[in-house]
């Protein structure tokens, strides 16, 4: 399956699949159909369905690089077509001892049928117990009560896993996971509430599932009972990586947008890409999109390598890499100036990447990634007692090795250390022995060594509920200070294991990613040298001129610069 090139170029006049189709529905608010279609005959649901299962779904990071051209094109295609299947039916796929469930699903999926995520959203109205589902079990039933707002594709979703309270108490043990039919209950039993609009992902369907003493069988629990929290929490750490990791491609596409206006608009006897703040920008964004990637990869792989570490890590990259893309977008949007606000045009997909991006948020029933990680600060600040394993993270770093199948275990053992991050101090002292060619790179690498050590010097002397964010303004800090610093982990260890690779062999990819990490830490960290933003720019113009991604995949894609 070839998506990029069934899509096409984007630019090219009268592609029924390309920029100009995809911003008239986003006008109307209404599903991209002709994308939709090319999906549906390539049997692209079969993505979300393991391939045990007769599906295409194999490793997290490969499901990422499959899919990623559709967000390159449109994110709300790639919403409205099946990323709420896969982020419910991952909790099916996870759960143990439910074959019959997992085959009949499966079914329906390959058939063309929808998953919608049917959860609560406490804290996000004045009332939360007025956006909770609640079961009970009454003669052999479970029957539903309440309201599962913001919920995609609720409109058209066959089949829907609900989240739901089973007992009163607020512990991992008060809910269930339930699959749920919507075509066999009764109408007067349930409703699906009306369209919620969104400033971002307009030709999506936002909306609710309302329950009234609905009954359901038995056999639609998901799992054991009362372990919802567990399997959500496990599934939920899978699904927002591999949103995130299909988030790129919309930085990627607008990358190339704002590439294609600066060499070709000129200023003062100039085009844009001359002007040296206009360059270091593109440069900058460049850079944030490898950070991102590292991070997303990295993550991607430990959730098969690591998975009782996974929790923090996929919690950092729900973290970090949505700044990194809002930020990179921002710093584009002042080099296209004015046409950033333009709704038509070529440059129209920019606006719509930008306004899209901020709203995949919605796709999450835990929003709050910050929480996560404080709770994992612990372990991290006694992470030397537990050095990292060179073997896996070899496997962690090097794509070609395979992986261990994605699972889940109701009873997970309380994971010891932080492989990951315990790699980064030999990593960085060893870094500062090679820099004898660029002093800048010895430098930035003690800094973040300092920044390593004040991280864990904090959390050792912090009480634990210091670091609950509910009571100290330090643990937010302390959380991005985490994330960053496993982003240049990330960086690092792709670095390292894969230097036959054009863009990852020489030193100024690293050197600028790093710095512009250590700037997030350490406000008024000195930009990249000229040279430095020079060189990633001139890869920038290689690949776009050779007709490869942006990413560190280096993908072919179908886009073209004008002439």
């Amino acid at each position: 399956m070839d998506l990029e090139k069934e899509f096409g170029d984007p630019y090219l006049p009268g592609n029924p699949l390309g920029h100009h189709a995809i911003i008239e529905a986003d006008e109307r608010g209404e599903v991209f159909e002709a994308g939709e279609k090319l999906l549906d005959s390539l049997s692209v649901n079969a993505e979300f369905v393991p391939r045990r299962l007769g599906g295409r779904l194999g490793t997290a990071d490969e499901f990422i690089r499959r899919l990623r051209p559709v967000f390159r094109r449109d994110a709300a295609l790639g919403i409205g077509y099946g990323v709420p299947t896969l982020l419910a039916s991952l909790n099916v796929w996870l759960a143990a001892d439910n074959a019959r469930q997992q085959d009949a699903l499966a079914v329906k999926i390959l058939g063309g049928s929808k998953v919608c995520l049917a959860h609560g959203t406490p804290g996000m109205y004045p009332d939360p117990a007025a956006l909770e589902v609640t079961a009970r079990e009454r003669g052999g039933r479970h029957v539903l009560d309440g309201h599962a707002g913001l919920v995609f594709n609720s409109d058209r979703a066959d089949n829907a896993v609900v989240i739901a309270r089973t007992a009163y108490t607020e512990n991992r043990h008060s809910r269930s996971l339930l699959l749920v039919d919507l075509t066999a209950l009764p109408n007067e039993s349930r409703r699906r509430s009306p369209r919620v609009r969104t400033l971002g992902l307009r030709d999506c369907h936002l909306g609710g599932l309302e329950f009234s003493m609905c009954p359901v069988p038995q056999d639609s629990l998901i799992g054991s009972a009362r372990s919802g929290a567990d399997l959500a929490r496990r599934s939920s750490e899978i699904g927002g990586c591999l949103t995130m990791g299909l988030s790129l491609g919309m930085l990627d596409a607008s990358l190339f947008t704002v590439m294609r206006f600066a060499l070709h608009r000129r200023l003062y006897g100039r085009t844009v890409s001359d002007i040296p703040h206009a360059k270091a920008t593109i440069a900058g964004a460049f850079a944030d999109l490898l950070i991102a990637d590292c991070l997303v990869t990295t993550v991607a792989r430990a959730l098969h390598v690591l998975p009782g570490h996974s929790r923090a890590y996929a919690a950092a990259s729900r973290y970090l890499v949505p700044l990194l893309l809002e930020n990179a977008m921002n710093e584009l949007s002042v080099v296209l100036g004015a046409r950033y606000y333009l709704r038509e045009g070529e440059h129209a997909i920019f606006g719509k990447h930008f306004r899209d991006l901020p709203s995949l948020s919605l796709l999450y029933p835990d929003r709050t990634p910050e929480i996560t990680i404080a709770a994992h600060l612990p372990a991290f600040a006694h992470a030397q007692r537990y050095p990292s394993s060179s073997a896996a993270s070899a496997s962690i770093f090097t794509p070609e090795m395979e992986l261990p199948p994605l699972e889940h275990n109701e009873h997970p053992a309380r994971a010891q250390g932080d492989p990951l991050l315990a790699c980064l101090e030999p990593w960085l002292d060893e870094l500062r022995g090679e820099a004898k060619t660029a002093t800048d790179l010895s430098t930035i690498a003690t800094l973040l060594l300092t920044e390593l050590e004040h991280l864990a010097t904090h959390v050792g002397q912090a009480h634990v509920w210091q670091l609950d964010p509910a009571n100290s303004t330090d643990s937010d800090s302390l959380a991005e200070r985490y994330a960053v610093l496993l982003a240049a982990t990330a960086c690092l260890g792709i670095w390292r294991h894969n230097r036959d690779r054009r863009v990852l062999a020489g030193p100024a990819w690293i050197r600028v990613a790093l710095r512009r990490l250590l700037g997030r830490l350490m406000p008024g960290t000195p930009p990249s040298a000229r040279e430095l933003d020079e060189e990633l720019f001139t890869e920038l113009l290689t690949r776009a001129a050779e007709g490869t991604s942006f990413c560190l995949d280096e993908d072919p894609v179908h886009r073209t610069l004008p002439r």
